[in-house]
Order: C-alpha cells, then sequence, then structure tokens
C-alpha cells in the first residue's frame, strides 16, 4: 500500500520522465517490493542493463528507419536494413526475457535519443546525411560493444548473460560492417 501511494504521488509529480527513466523508477519500486507477483527477478544492475539495452535497440531502429529513407549511398542504405531487422530480433527476446523476470523495459525512445534522431532528420540530407548516420552508428556501436562486453563479465542473471552472449558477436559485426563503410567514405 506504501508502494502504490508513492508510486501515485510520483504519478502526480509535474516533471515528465523519459521512457527509460520512468522502466527505470518501476524496476527499482519492484526491487524493494519482494512479495508476491510485484517483485523482480533479477539485482538492479541487471534490471538497469535491460532497460539500457532496449533503449539503445530502439535507437538503433529509430535511426535506422530514418536511414532506410534518406541515405543516398546503397551500403548505408543495406547497413539500415539489417539494423531493423537484427535489432527487431534482439528486442524481441529481451523483451520475451524481461517478461519472465518482471523488469519493466521503456515503451519508447529517451531524450537523448529523441535528439539524436530529431538532429539528424531535420539537419541533414544527401551524402552529409549519410556521412552523419554512419558516424552515429560507428560511435552507438562501440559503446554498446563495450556496454555488452561489462555485462557479460557482470551480469547475476543467467538468461540476461545468455542473452548478452548470443546478441554481442553481432553487435560486434555490425560495428566492423559499419567501420568498413565508413572507411570506405573517406
Amino acid at each position: 500500500m506504501i508502494a502504490t501511494a508513492g508510486l501515485m504521488f510520483q504519478a502526480c509529480n509535474s516533471t515528465p520522465k523519459d521512457s527509460t527513466a520512468a522502466a527505470d523508477s518501476v524496476n527499482k519500486v519492484k526491487d524493494t517490493t519482494t512479495t508476491g507477483q510485484t517483485g523482480i527477478a533479477v539485482v538492479a544492475n541487471d534490471a538497469k542493463f535491460a532497460v539500457d539495452a532496449a533503449n539503445g535497440g530502439m535507437t538503433e531502429i529509430a535511426l535506422s528507419k530514418l536511414a532506410i529513407d534518406r541515405a543516398t549511398n546503397a551500403k548505408v542504405k543495406e547497413f539500415a536494413n539489417m539494423m531493423v531487422m537484427d535489432h527487431s530480433k534482439a528486442g524481441e527476446e529481451l523483451m520475451s526475457v524481461a517478461k519472465t523476470k518482471n523488469i519493466t523495459l521503456p515503451d519508447s525512445v529517451n531524450a537523448d535519443s529523441k535528439k539524436a534522431i530529431a538532429d539528424l532528420s531535420a539537419k541533414k540530407a544527401g551524402a552529409d546525411f549519410d556521412k552523419a548516420y554512419v558516424d552515429k552508428m560507428v560511435s552507438d556501436h562501440k559503446a554498446t560493444v563495450d556496454m555488452f562486453e561489462s555485462a557479460s563479465k557482470n551480469l547475476k542473471d543467467a538468461d540476461l548473460k545468455a542473452f548478452v552472449d548470443k546478441t554481442l558477436p553481432t553487435v560486434k559485426g555490425h560495428l566492423g560492417h559499419i567501420n568498413a563503410i565508413h572507411d570506405g567514405m573517406k
């Protein structure tokens, strides 16, 4: 009852949260509510990883859908199509694991991702768009590889770790592919 009152108070707060912050907050409440079906089945850091991974995947999909429509380089379009397909599949797998662990995932990208999508959408066209998208994919995939390598070593939950270990080679492959496209654009 106290947790419910706290959630209602938080919901009435006039400061809007982005989707990842909201998911993190719900997971923190679940983490401290260990009775019945309301408890979360993983430690807080594992839930945080799942939220961040879901946000990253949704961001890659949104940026790549934009690239499918706006890129002028055929290799960039091909890469963008691969991103949508691979990240959609990984997102579904992550959602399945999260559901079994009672982890709340974000339902949309966070504020930083929305800004990156808007910036790419509004400010770039033609070869400039292609370069900006490729640069973003290189930096995002470097960060994702780092995040997944750390998660592979540090996650406590076996199912989340299995997801990471299955997904990491694909993410590394994406990084290699986008680096090759990047180097070919110089």
